[in-house]
């Protein structure tokens, strides 16, 4: 399929913070883009689905290109209790199960599968290079990304790609919108030993990746990753020299355990030094390459 063909996108998590941004670059680029919900659609692009019951509206698949299924349940919304981590899980797996079973039924085999996953599926790495031929770690991150991942064993016949996504950056939300006020109050400071590895990417790129992985048909796991993942003291160091604030303050390892638990651990003392080898291998150039690229960026936008 030519890159420049218009297409048909069908979303999940479409009213999300990335969702919002996708479908508003897939229209600007001139593809038609439907919108699943879960409540009752208020025009003619939503359809209504509901993984919690199995329901969904077929009509939303006919005709359709391509299926971006990004919904799940916020990772770092709340601490990780027993029933949070089991929300996590199941709001990934059922929804994905639900979008595959019926990717599988809609009888187009050129329906191309675009799933979430993250960059967790590799565990805590280390300083270890990740790329998509990299094993899975240990750990509940990785533990809920091998089962997104194998979710959507039903559409085994279809083009299906996982893209394992880092840390987006971007105006709004995401990653800024957490560590901005810190900053900004010049409370800034690395991590525990500022050691662990971020592997980022802005929500611009990450929206002209999705496209660019649909034009060009790449399916199988992709890391939708910037090309220059950084340590978690450098990157308190950009940031805290883009917002000319001081960045003296470590959190000591402890003090994050005590205050989010074993969610600590996971999503912040350890990390991966993922590489989008798959998408460079195919002629994908990053419009923001850099930590520093990215976070001007979303702070121009603001």
């Amino acid at each position: 399929m030519h890159p420049m063909t218009a297409r048909t996108f069908v979303l999940t998590g479409a009213s999300g913070w990335l969702g919002q941004a996708l479908a508003a670059h897939l229209s600007a680029e001139g593809h038609t883009v439907r919108r699943l919900v879960r409540r009752a659609p208020a025009d003619a692009q939503e359809f209504r689905w509901d993984p919690a019951t199995g329901a969904f509206d077929r009509a939303a698949l006919s005709g359709a290109d391509v299926i971006v299924h990004l919904a799940g349940e916020g990772i770092a919304d709340a601490r990780w209790t027993a029933a949070r981590k089991q929300l996590i899980l199941r709001s990934r797996v059922d929804g994905t199960e639900l979008i595959a079973r019926e990717a599988a039924a809609a009888g187009n085999p050129n329906l191309h599968l675009i799933s979430a996953s993250a960059v967790g599926f590799y565990g805590n790495a280390g300083a270890q290079v990740c790329d998509e031929t990299a094993p899975s770690g240990s750990g509940f991150l990785a533990e809920v990304c091998r089962a997104w991942e194998g979710a959507t064993s039903a559409a085994a016949a279809l083009p299906v790609t996982h893209i394992r996504i880092g840390v987006v950056v971007g105006p709004g939300g995401g990653f800024l919108a957490r560590m901005l006020p810190i900053f900004s109050a010049g409370l800034g400071g690395r991590l525990g030993t500022g050691e662990a590895w971020t592997s980022w990417i802005s929500r611009h790129d990450l929206c002209r990746a999705i496209g660019w992985i649909a034009a060009h048909r790449i399916t199988g796991p992709v890391n939708l990753t910037g090309p220059a993942p950084c340590t978690n003291a450098d990157l308190t160091a950009e940031l805290g020299a883009l917002l000319h604030r001081p960045t003296r303050l470590p959190a000591p390892s402890f003090a994050l355990r005590l205050a989010m638990g074993e969610m600590a651990d996971e999503l912040l003392l350890a990390g991966q030094r993922a590489l989008p080898a798959r998408l460079q291998a195919t002629g994908f150039s990053f419009d923001h390459p850099t930590f520093r690229d990215a976070a001007r960026w979303a702070l121009e936008e603001k």
